[in-house]
């Protein structure tokens, strides 16, 4: 099977410009840009972003996400007790949907991250087509995942009689908007080219090294 890296070439992730590079590394000749035929540590980054933001998860689903007051007193809410309010006041729909999108798709989402990372990093021929539309999946749905956050920013800015209420997003906001960029920074920092390079046949042949020796 003929490869571009087979073939020595490399595009540029600047301006996509497809270059030959005889060594591991050089430039781009339109933009000057570095050029790798992998992306330098790509493993080691998204290992780092993942695990920093399975860390946030929890505060930012354990912590309040909105903090309403009013003359009667203040009430906190998190994201799980705000789907359950929802979900006993009839409003089931927008329940499900917050649900859906502010719970089970950051925490499905490094799920699946997580396995890209293990059956690369283990060198796995497991279902590469597979594998590869489970990462493009993972790139598309990241970013709705800030459901929650607008939600918050938008009652916050109806409610205008600050004598007689008011809404301010809590701490868990800021955790779960870290949590939303870090998982959007770790499926970036992922090059899919990885899951194709152990069915590479010619790697050994060509003494490339892998990519976590770069």
């Amino acid at each position: 099977m003929t490869t571009a890296r087979r073939m020595r070439l490399a595009g540029c992730h600047e301006c996509g410009q497809l270059s030959r590079l005889p060594q591991q590394h050089g430039h781009c000749p339109r933009c000057g840009a570095a050029l790798h035929f992998r992306k330098p540590a790509s493993l080691a980054r998204t290992w780092a972003y993942l695990i920093a933001a399975m860390i946030l998860y929890i505060p930012a689903n354990t912590l309040p996400m909105m903090i309403t007051g009013s003359i009667v007193g203040t009430q906190s809410d998190t994201i799980l007790s705000g789907v359950v309010y929802l979900w006993t006041s009839g409003d089931w729909p927008i329940a499900a949907l917050v649900f859906f999108a502010s719970i089970m798709v950051p925490l499905l989402k490094m799920i699946a991250i997580l396995l890209l990372l293990i059956t690369c990093q283990r060198r796995s021929r497991w279902q590469p087509q597979q594998r590869i539309k489970l990462y493009r999946l993972v790139e598309f749905v990241g970013r709705w995942s800030m459901l929650d956050i607008y939600v918050v920013t938008i009652l916050a800015a109806l409610v205008q009689v600050q004598s007689l209420a008011s809404i301010a997003a809590g701490p868990a906001a800021v955790a779960f908007a870290v949590v939303v960029v870090l998982t959007m920074l770790s499926a970036m920092s992922f090059d899919p080219r990885l899951i194709w390079d152990p069915l590479d046949d010619g790697q050994e042949q060509t003494g490339e090294p892998h990519e976590s020796e770069h």
